[in-house]
C-alpha cells in the first residue's frame, strides 16, 4: 500500500526537479538572447518576443500583448490562492475542535512560537555574521549610479500585524489572502466554541466543515499533481527571461552574499535543526522537502506554497494533521527566516553604499527590527523588499545614497526573494515536524520511508 502511494510522489518529485532544471536553463538562454538582441540594435525583435510570451498583461500600456507565460503562471498561482482561505479555515477549525484539552492547545502554541524564535535567532546570527564580514572587507562600499530615487511603498509599523489578528469585519477576514492571521483567529475561536458546546450540538457544523476540507484537498492534489511541474517551468523561464544583467552588476557582492547564506541555511541549517530538535535523519528531510523548496522558489509566494507544504508534511513526513493545520498557516505569516537573513544583509549593503558606519549596537538593532518586520511580511511576491524600508527608517539610513541603494534592491531582488520564499516555507515544515515529534504525533515510519 505504501509503495503504491510512494510511486506517484516520486514521479511528482522527478517531474518538479526536471522542470526546475529546464526552467532555469531555458530562462538563462532567453536572458542571453535578450542581451544579445538589445546589444545589437534589435530591440524590436526582443520586444516582440517579450510581448508574445512574458509581458505582464495587467501592466499599463500592455492592452495588446499576449503574455502567454505570464498568463499560464498566474492562472496556476490563482488556483492555489483560491483554496488558501478555505483550507486554513477548515483545517484549523477541525484541528482545534478535536483538542478538548485547552492545556494541550496552549502547549502546542508555546512550542510552535518557541521553535519559530529559535530558527529565527540562528538565521539572524548567520545574516549578521555574513553581512558584517562582507561589509568589513569593503565589498559593500559600492557606488550606486544612474538610478532614480524609488517612489515605491514604504513599510508600515510592523506591530500592525498584532492588531490585524482580530478582524473588525468577518467578511473582510475571508476576503483577502493577506489576512491569513485573521482567518486563523476566527477558525481558532470557532474550534474552541465547538469544543465548549460539545460534539452532539455541533455535529452538523463539524460534518459540513469536514466535507469542505475534503473537497479542498481533492482540488489541491489535482492542481499540484497535474499542472505543478509545467507551471514551475513557465514561472522560472519567465523570471529569468525578463531579468536584466545590467541591474545585477552594481550589487554583485550583495547578491552573492545573500544567495550563499540563504543556501547555507537551507541545506545545512534546517537539516541540523531537524537532527538536534527531533532526532530525525536530516538527509531524508532534505530529500523530501525539496519539492516544497522548489515550489516556493518558483512561485515566490509562501501563500501559494502552503497547500503543497501541508500535503508534504502530512503525507511525506507523517506529521499529524492537527499539528500541520495549526503550525503551517501560522508560520506562513510570522515565521520568515529567509526574509530575516535577506533584510539584514540588504540593510548592511545599503549602509555601505550610503556611507554609513555599522557598529555592533546598530547591527543588533537591525537584527531585532528584521525579526519584527519579517514577522509582518505579507506572504506574497515582492513583499520582503518593501518591508525592508521599515528597517532602514528604524536605524536612520535614509539619506539620498541609501534611497538610491534601496531602489537598486527593489530592482534586482526578485531572484533572491525566490530563494527567500523557499527558506520561509521549509522553516514552517521544520517546526511542524519538531512539534509533532514532541507531542507524539509524528509517524516516524512514514518519515523514514525513502
Amino acid at each position: 500500500m505504501e509503495n503504491q502511494k510512494k510511486q506517484p510522489t516520486n514521479a511528482l518529485a522527478k517531474k518538479m526537479g526536471i522542470s526546475l532544471v529546464c526552467g532555469i536553463g531555458t530562462g538563462m538562454a532567453l536572458l542571453f538572447l535578450r542581451e544579445s538582441l538589445n546589444g545589437s540594435g534589435k530591440e524590436a525583435a526582443w520586444a516582440f518576443i517579450n510581448n508574445l510570451l512574458f509581458q505582464d498583461i495587467t501592466a499599463q500600456g500592455a492592452e495588446k500583448t499576449l503574455g502567454v507565460f505570464y498568463l499560464i503562471g498566474q492562472l496556476f498561482i490563482r488556483c492555489l490562492q483560491l483554496v488558501i482561505v478555505p483550507m486554513v479555515f477548515t483545517s484549523i477549525t477541525l484541528a482545534i475542535g478535536q483538542i478538548s484539552d485547552t492545556r494541550t492547545l496552549g502547549r502546542i502554541s508555546a512550542k510552535t512560537i518557541g521553535w519559530f524564535l529559535i530558527c529565527s535567532f540562528f538565521a539572524l546570527v548567520l545574516g549578521c555574521g555574513a553581512g558584517s564580514m562582507v561589509y568589513r572587507a569593503g565589498f559593500f562600499h559600492t557606488q550606486v549610479e544612474g538610478l532614480a530615487g524609488s517612489a515605491g511603498s514604504t513599510g508600515a509599523n510592523p506591530m500592525n500585524v498584532i492588531l490585524n489578528v482580530v478582524p473588525a469585519n468577518i467578511i473582510t477576514a475571508f476576503g483577502s489572502n493577506t489576512a491569513v492571521l485573521a482567518v486563523v483567529f476566527v477558525a481558532a475561536c470557532l474550534g474552541l466554541s465547538m469544543n465548549a458546546l460539545g460534539e452532539e450540538r455541533t455535529c452538523t457544523l463539524r460534518k459540513l466543515i469536514q466535507e469542505v476540507n475534503d473537497i479542498v484537498v481533492v482540488f489541491l492534489n489535482y492542481v499540484v499533481t497535474k499542472f505543478g511541474p509545467f507551471a514551475i517551468f513557465v514561472l522560472l523561464t519567465r523570471t529569468f527571461a525578463t531579468y536584466g544583467i545590467d541591474y545585477l552588476k552594481p550589487a554583485f557582492a550583495y547578491v552573492l552574499a545573500a544567495v550563499a547564506m540563504l543556501l547555507l541555511f537551507l541545506v545545512v541549517g534546517y537539516p541540523l535543526v531537524v537532527f538536534f530538535g527531533a532526532g530525525l535523519n536530516p538527509v531524508i528531510f532534505l530529500k523530501k522537502i525539496m519539492n516544497v523548496a522548489v515550489f516556493g522558489f518558483s512561485t515566490s509566494s509562501s501563500a501559494a506554497t502552503l497547500p503543497l507544504n501541508y500535503r508534504t508534511c502530512t503525507q511525506e513526513f507523517g506529521v499529524d494533521e492537527t499539528i500541520a493545520s495549526f503550525v503551517l498557516p501560522l508560520g506562513m505569516t510570522v515565521n520568515m527566516n529567509g526574509t530575516a537573513i535577506m533584510q539584514v544583509i540588504a540593510t548592511v549593503f545599503i549602509a555601505g553604499c550610503a556611507g554609513y558606519d555599522i557598529s555592533l549596537t546598530q547591527l543588533v538593532v537591525v537584527a531585532l527590527l528584521a525579526l519584527i518586520a519579517s514577522a509582518g511580511t505579507p506572504a506574497a511576491p515582492g513583499a520582503g523588499a518593501i518591508v525592508l524600508f521599515t528597517i532602514l527608517s528604524g536605524v536612520g539610513f535614509v539619506n539620498e545614497g541609501a534611497l538610491l541603494a534601496y531602489s537598486l534592491i527593489l530592482a534586482i531582488n526578485r531572484p533572491i526573494e525566490m530563494l527567500v520564499t523557499a527558506l520561509n516555507v521549509v522553516g514552517d515544515a521544520v517546526t511542524s515536524i519538531i512539534v509533532a515529534k514532541s507531542e507524539g504525533l509524528l509517524d516516524e515510519e512514514k518519515y523514514n520511508i525513502r
